[in-house]
């Protein structure tokens, strides 16, 4: 049996792009669709409400297009609504928080954990209830990191302004002396590089991305929603539709994703 429904993936931004793009080397012959908030971004110091209003709206936009699984590629919208939309809908959604949890408590040794993530997703506590349903004797220390993901979405990568706001972000974690820091913002692996260098050798970075895909594929083979190519060849199609400027999407996807993005539509919701 082979289901050639695409996969529905989307985020404030261009972020969720990092989980889109695992998605596709973990299940090259799926098709999917990648909604791109970019009229609303950044989620992060949004209310968890209307956060929630804005994950219900796309959710619906990408289920009249006939996915067969939405992965909720941004940690705000996961923390302020994924149980909410799991409830609301029949088609199955999977979110970045307890993959990315569940990779944290495996790879920590002492037990001492740092999330960076936006200011919602810290003021939810997703990622330390998550944590702890899995060890209760993790100890979290989370880090609201505001500026990223408008510098991000900016284009900017890496140089002196990224290096200075990385360091102040990064230094409270490292004075608790976590091993492990969960990037809990899918835009941050886009700046991973510079966080990385920051924390040091021996604090484990943990980027959500590949777990979630990996849970999105479990979710796909379990209830039998695999698309079966009839010839290696047949590699699945990416869709894109944003909320703002398709040009600007296009041109800065593009280049996190090192691929032309030839054709980017424009969102029916916001």
């Amino acid at each position: 049996m082979s289901d050639p429904r695409p996969i529905g993936v989307f985020d404030s931004g261009v972020g969720g792009l990092t989980v889109l793009a695992d998605i596709r080397d973990r299940l090259p012959y799926e098709h999917t669709i990648y909604f791109g908030d970019t009229a609303r971004v950044p989620y992060g110091p949004r209310d968890l409400a209307e956060v929630r209003y804005f994950a219900f709206e796309i959710v619906r936009y990408l289920v009249d297009q006939d996915v067969k699984l939405v992965v909720i590629a941004c940690n705000t919208a996961a923390a302020a609504a994924l149980k909410a939309l799991q409830r609301s809908f029949d088609v199955p959604i999977v979110g970045v928080v307890e993959p990315g949890a569940r990779a944290a408590v495996q790879e920590t040794r002492n037990r001492r954990v740092g999330v960076l993530a936006t200011e919602g997703t810290v003021r939810s506590g997703a990622y330390r209830q998550a944590v702890h349903n899995l060890d209760a004797g993790v100890e979290i220390y989370e880090q609201a990191a505001p500026d990223f993901v408008p510098l991000i979405e900016r284009g900017v990568t890496g140089g002196p302004e990224l290096e200075e706001i990385t360091r102040r972000y990064c230094d409270p974690l490292m004075e608790k002396g976590v091993d492990a820091v969960i990037l809990g913002c899918t835009h941050y692996p886009l700046i991973s590089a510079t966080i990385n260098r920051t924390l040091g050798p021996g604090v484990r970075l943990i980027s959500s991305a590949g777990q979630t895909s990996l849970e999105a594929a479990r979710t796909l083979s379990r209830r039998g929603y695999l698309r079966r190519p009839e010839n290696q060849e047949d590699y699945g199609r990416a869709r894109y539709v944003c909320s703002a400027d398709p040009e600007e999407f296009a041109a800065l996807g593009g280049r996190f994703l090192d691929e032309e993005i030839e054709a980017v539509a424009p969102a029916a919701v916001a």
